[in-house]
């Protein structure tokens, strides 16, 4: 007998995970809580697609066309089947909206971190600074080989020698750990679990987050990188699709950090996270378990059959 109980458990404990995760990331320091968040929602959403696709597959088996293929038996596969054909039908419309949601999001932001990166790599400057004659204040980092960090001549005015280097070491440990990866990341495990869409924006705030503590010890001020983006957030007026930008996210929360003491490590969140990503593995192999176990009880049936019936 297969229950239907452990075959929708992933879902539940996917769906834990991407409701819990950012309340625990951001209860860890910003690096290890953009790792962590980034981690958790590729198996959040890792989870909650194969789980779809299985659930899908138990009423797909059930065509006689693909039945054929296995070789096994429809009426002992529908006999056993926990899942109710109407929900493996819905799964299997989700599935096909899942494929098509994630091509199309990585064909838009693929786009326009490849336009972006041709925008900016015939700006003049020097080294991985290009510096834009543009009055309006702007400062954003550009992924790409090599990457770029690009700023106005009119952010350059607005900030002071001490408050550049600051904005500038922010930019630069964008490039340096590839912080539009995991933006990429948390966007695209987004679109294929909308639940996520809470710790994709919590991991948008640990990455601005970990450059500005890159910045703070870079410059040994963490007063100035709060000082600079501050003021360089009250001054910008654009933001750029695709660029990372030190005035992105809640400005005023990142102040907040900056101008309080560092975030030590939390024993605790990081327990949370690991309990829950094992137990998303862990749910997601008993249900491919079980459903193996179901199929091969058809196939075994079948098999019974066929060696019942006369020889020709």
């Amino acid at each position: 007998m297969f229950w239907p109980v452990p075959m929708y458990l992933p879902l539940l404990v996917s769906a834990a995970l991407a409701l819990v995760a950012p309340w625990a990331g951001r209860r860890m320091p910003p690096r290890a809580g953009t790792w962590a968040m980034a981690c958790a929602a590729v198996v959040a959403a890792g989870t909650w697609a194969t789980e779809l696709a299985i659930l899908a597959f138990t009423a797909i088996g059930q065509v006689p066309l693909v039945a054929e293929q296995g070789p096994w038996s429809v009426s002992v596969l529908a006999a056993e089947d926990p899942v109710n054909r109407k929900v493996a039908a819905v799964c299997a419309g989700v599935v096909l909206v899942v494929v098509g949601s994630v091509t199309v999001a990585s064909w838009r932001r693929g786009r326009a971190l490849v336009d972006a990166w041709r925008e900016c790599r015939h700006i003049a400057g020097g080294g991985d600074l290009a510096v834009v004659d543009d009055p309006v204040p702007a400062a954003f980092a550009v992924l790409g080989a090599p990457g770029r960090v690009v700023v106005s001549s009119g952010m350059l005015r607005l900030l002071d020698a001490p408050e550049r280097r600051a904005l500038l070491a922010h930019e630069r440990a964008h490039l340096r750990h590839r912080h539009q990866v995991f933006s990429l990341v948390l966007h695209l495990t987004t679109t294929i679990d909308p639940l996520l869409r809470p710790l994709e924006r919590a991991g948008a705030f640990a990455v601005e987050r970990w450059a500005d503590e890159e910045a703070g010890a870079e410059v040994a001020d963490r007063r100035l990188v709060a000082r600079a983006i501050a003021r360089a957030a009250l001054a910008a007026s654009r933001a750029r699709q695709a660029a990372l930008a030190a005035t992105g996210g809640p400005v005023p929360q990142r102040v907040q950090a900056l101008m309080a003491p560092p975030v030590s490590r939390h024993h605790g969140a990081t327990a949370v996270f690991a309990v829950l990503m094992a137990a998303c593995c862990a749910s997601l192999a008993l249900t491919a378990h079980d459903t193996e176990r179901l199929f091969e009880a058809a196939m075994h049936a079948h098999a019974a059959a066929g060696a019942h019936l006369p020889a020709r």
